[in-house]
């Protein structure tokens, strides 16, 4: 691939991954819109794994907390706040993962690949959003995130597997509807992304493994840098945004996009 090609890959990855737009739906029509060539699994496997970096990054307090975490639910202990994050995140990601390998084994997930059905999430949960953010309350943070509510973030989630539905984009649309603040049910939002994004990365880093070579590996490494400093200046700047604005500038974005596509899928 050419560096350009490369580096329009992952730039809409690292800046649609955690914002509320959907990285999905607009890596699916880069191709589509463009006439470029799919840019494959393997820099699809790149660009996850460079957002992931950034967020970990990001929120590397939380993140270095839920390790060691993990360590002692793995113990037989959670009597302490990063084991109870590492167990709720745990949770939270099962949904994701039945549905996913349910779309996968069926062929269902190469089906909803299309401009139609990227236009009607856009424009549907993008709606949903901006009910969720102008009805939800905003009496939680993040620190009561209960066992309840990882639950039922969990199970949003799994809908953000249809392209267009924005998995950042739904599960903050839970967080509001359960009644956390913003930037709160952003945090808890972002969080969730990172076991689910080393889910989605490790089942197609299994498929590419045997094909790849030192070529798509270069091109794969080059990608993950671009998409790893796109996403964390994305992250920062929404995460900073939150605190003064609602989220219905991407409500809009959202909107107009979906109508856009919609219009092209059916003309």
């Amino acid at each position: 691939m050419s560096l350009f090609h490369l580096l329009i890959v992952a730039i809409i990855q690292g800046i649609t991954e955690f914002l509320p737009v959907s990285s999905s739906g607009h890596l699916i029509l880069l191709p589509n819109l463009t006439g470029m060539d799919d840019q494959g699994q393997v820099i699809d496997v790149a660009v996850h794994l460079g957002t992931l970096g950034a967020v970990v990054l990001y929120f590397w307090s939380d993140v270095k907390s839920a390790f060691f975490g993990t360590c002692r639910l793995l113990r037989g202990r959670m009597d302490t706040e990063g084991s109870k994050l590492a167990f709720l995140l745990i949770i939270a990601t099962i949904p994701v993962v039945l549905f996913g390998l349910f779309l996968k084994i069926t062929g269902l997930d190469d089906q909803m690949r299309s401009i139609a059905v990227i236009g009607w999430a856009m424009l549907i949960f993008g709606i949903v959003l901006y009910w969720a953010d102008q009805t939800g309350p905003t009496e939680k943070s993040a620190s009561d995130w209960s066992l309840k509510d990882a639950i039922i973030m969990g199970l949003w989630q799994a809908v953000a597997l249809i392209p267009g539905t924005s998995r950042s984009g739904i599960t903050i649309t839970a967080a509001r509807q359960l009644g956390y603040i913003r930037a709160d049910g952003a945090k808890i939002a972002m969080l969730m992304s990172i076991p689910t994004i080393l889910a989605s990365g490790a089942l197609l880093g299994v498929e590419v493994a045997a094909t790849a070579d030192v070529a798509a590996a270069i091109d794969g490494a080059i990608a993950a840098a671009f998409a790893f400093v796109a996403a964390l200046l994305a992250l920062s700047l929404m995460m900073r945004l939150l605190k003064s604005v609602s989220f219905t500038p991407y409500v809009i974005y959202r909107v107009i996009l979906g109508i856009i596509l919609l219009v092209i899928a059916y003309t």
